[in-house]
């Protein structure tokens, strides 16, 4: 089987003359950042690849840089190393109850998920 090549949506724009012209995707647009007490996190821990424990979170509902703000924030509360991929925070070790501490400190809503 092979690769399929995904093409955006561009329906609705037929031809420009403009050299200029730079159609603006609809899916590109950034979701407003909700106010800390408006957002509803989980704090989850996860095995990773070779046993490596994770803990994650997610649930966080903005931009992609004010999420990468506070995975920095957390990753130096913490001391350790991590990431931001797909929406989630990712923290090396299980950090569950300091980073749940510091994110009620700072006003957000957030519990833990699982066991």
């Amino acid at each position: 089987m092979g690769k399929k090549n995904k093409k955006k949506d561009i329906s609705g724009v037929v031809y420009s003359t403009n050299q200029n012209y730079d159609y603006s995707y609809d899916d590109e647009q950034e979701e407003e950042t909700l106010p800390p007490n408006e957002q509803d996190l989980r704090i989850v821990l996860d095995r990773k690849k070779a046993g490596k424990v994770v803990t994650t979170i997610i649930d966080f509902i903005g931009s992609k840089k004010d999420l990468k703000t506070l995975g920095k924030e957390l990753k130096t509360y913490c001391g350790v190393g991590g990431t931001v991929k797909n929406g989630e925070i990712l923290i090396q070790g299980d950090f569950r109850d300091k980073i749940l501490t510091l994110l009620l400190k700072k006003g957000y809503k957030a519990k833990k998920k699982g066991g």
